[in-house]
């Protein structure tokens, strides 16, 4: 408290506090206790500087928080809207000039293949098909199998020639269009788990014909349920796959490695699952490296690095693993499929493995 000065006869004191300025006015001939103690105080009070810049900086903030809260629903609303309106896009391809045949050594291939290395029926039938195959039964390809995926729940769909839940309304090129170009007959992208872009003319021809030779099952298939992750996914990155190149009319059969690589990526699928992948299923690790996450189980190295799993091996030994099937309970490897490859196709398959440049397996993704 200092004085400041007096008003007529009144002394003028000012008392600072942080937040106010006091000024206290006491009559002449009195002492600043008696006037505490005997006299109502005559104060007047105003804001410190301190106080308002504190209050203006309020202001401001809350100013701030405002806007930036609106600008984020404004973007949050934005991009639901544009994710919502990407769910049913359609996309054009070419029809493959392919058409079914009712040949019996057409069919019989087509059947090797949908039943051995493109293990369809793995994909296609949720009722333990590995074990039907083996008692020599005829597996119906209805489709229904769950795949619980990060993005969402995905179903298989029913491939058999039913009108109403399945293929039979198709046309064999949109049949052909749909596994060469990844785009279904209404235009949607497929989702890419077929490796078949570059499948031959001749073998395509085959699998349809046996598609097409089945026994119809009706089956209605649930819709796949996406989570938040998986629309988004599904607007923006889902896109028709087709051919990395000109697909050939046919392929020779043999043990080359050319027919082993052919076999292994074009059929078999042996990189979708031993190289890494993003979530829309692009490749991002080194071929067939392994580090791949499925269902729980790392898929290894089959490159010639000393690392990977199968560089001590022999063709036969190859060979022999691939005849002994499922070892590990669980393993989302297709073994009982691929064992019914032939020795041949299997002896292809380890001469390209043996061409590929040794590589380390890449870190594991979370």
């Amino acid at each position: 408290m200092r004085r400041t000065g007096t008003r007529g006869k009144t002394q003028v004191y000012e008392l600072s506090i942080p937040t106010l300025e006091l000024t206290l006015q006491i009559p002449p001939y009195t002492s600043s206790a008696e006037t505490c103690n005997s006299y109502a105080l005559s104060f007047r009070g105003r804001p410190a500087r301190s106080s308002l810049r504190e209050i203006s900086r309020m202001r401001r903030l809350k100013k701030i928080g405002k806007w930036t809260s609106i600008a984020i629903l404004l973007l949050l609303a934005l991009g639901t809207i544009t994710v919502l309106s990407r769910q049913d896009l359609h996309y054009e391809a070419p029809y493959p000039d392919i058409k079914a045949s009712t040949d019996s050594a057409v069919i019989a291939r087509g059947r090797h293949l949908v039943f051995g290395p493109a293990h369809c029926i793995n994909c296609h039938n949720p009722n333990n098909p590995d074990s039907v195959a083996a008692l020599g039964q005829e597996v119906p390809l209805s489709g229904g199998v769950a795949f619980k995926l990060p993005v969402g729940t995905l179903y298989s769909k029913n491939i058999t020639p039913d009108k109403a839940t399945g293929i039979g309304n198709f046309s064999d090129a949109e049949i052909a269009r749909a596994l060469r170009y990844g785009v279904h007959p209404d235009g949607r992208p497929v989702y890419d788990f077929m490796p078949f872009h570059n499948m031959s003319d001749e073998d395509l021809r085959a699998v349809i014909s046996y598609l097409r030779a089945q026994k119809p099952v009706h089956h209605v298939i649930p819709d796949n349920e996406l989570n938040t992750m998986g629309h988004i996914v599904k607007a923006f990155l889902v896109k028709p796959v087709g051919p990395s190149g000109p697909v050939p009319a046919a392929v020779t059969a043999d043990t080359s490695a050319a027919y082993g690589k052919y076999i292994a990526l074009n059929i078999a699928e042996c990189n979708g699952c031993h190289t890494q992948r993003d979530m829309a299923g692009g490749y991002i690790g080194p071929p067939l490296a392994g580090g791949g996450n499925i269902e729980g189980f790392i898929t290894p190295n089959l490159t010639p690095d000393p690392s990977g799993r199968i560089s001590k091996w022999s063709q036969q030994d190859f060979i022999t693993r691939f005849r002994k099937g499922r070892l590990v309970p669980g393993s989302p490897m297709p073994w009982p499929s691929f064992g019914q490859m032939s020795d041949n196709e299997l002896k292809a398959i380890y001469n390209y493995l043996k061409t590929l440049k040794p590589s380390k397996m890449p870190a594991l993704s979370r």
